[in-house]
C-alpha cells in the first residue's frame, strides 16, 4: 500500500498527542542534562584564575581568637586556609589540633566526646584523638598534626 500526497498531509497536520508531547520533553531534558554534565567541567576549568590561586595559597599559621576558652573535653572545628581541622581541649593545658579530613576519601571526621576519639561517618574510620593515628576502619594513614601555641587572647595553630 502506497501512502497518498493526502494522507501525507493529513498526518503532519495532526494535533500533537500526549505521548509525542510527553516523549519530546523527555528528549529534550535528556539532552539538557547531557549539556550540563559535559558542560560543568568545562566551567570548573575555565572558572576564575583567583579562586584557584586563593584554594592553592599555603598557609603557615592561622590565629583562633578565644579558643583558649574552649571546655576541657571538647572540640572545635575550624579552617587551616581551605581545608577544615579539629582542636582538641584533653586537659587544663593540653591541646591537639588535627586536619579533619580524613585519609581514606577525604570526608570530614567528627570528635566524639563519649568515646574521646575521632571518627569518620563515611566508612567507619576511626582515630587516637591526641596523635592521628588511625585506630581502625579503612584509613591508612593517620591525621596530619598541627603545633599549638598559646597566645594573646587565643592560640596559634601552625604547621609542625
Amino acid at each position: 500500500m502506497s501512502n497518498s500526497p493526502d494522507q501525507k498531509s493529513n498526518e503532519e497536520n495532526a494535533p500533537l498527542t500526549r505521548r509525542t508531547f510527553i516523549l519530546a520533553g523527555a528528549g529534550v531534558a535528556a539532552g539538557a542534562c547531557y549539556a550540563a554534565a559535559m558542560g560543568y567541567p568545562v566551567y570548573r576549568y575555565l572558572a576564575d584564575p583567583s579562586e584557584r590561586a586563593q584554594s592553592a595559597v599555603a598557609v603557615k599559621e592561622v590565629f583562633l581568637k578565644d579558643a583558649d576558652k574552649l571546655p576541657v573535653g571538647t572540640a572545635m572545628m575550624f579552617k587551616f586556609g581551605v581545608k577544615p581541622a579539629l582542636l582538641i581541649r584533653h586537659a587544663e593545658n593540653e591541646w591537639t589540633a588535627l586536619t579533619a579530613v580524613c585519609t581514606h576519601l577525604a570526608c570530614t571526621v567528627q570528635y566524639d566526646q563519649n568515646k574521646k576519639h575521632i571518627f569518620c561517618a563515611c566508612h567507619g574510620g576511626v582515630y587516637d584523638a591526641k596523635t592521628g593515628a588511625n585506630v581502625s576502619g579503612p584509613p591508612p594513614k593517620p591525621l596530619a598534626k598541627f603545633q599549638v601555641a598559646p597566645a594573646q587572647g587565643g592560640l596559634t595553630i601552625s604547621l609542625t
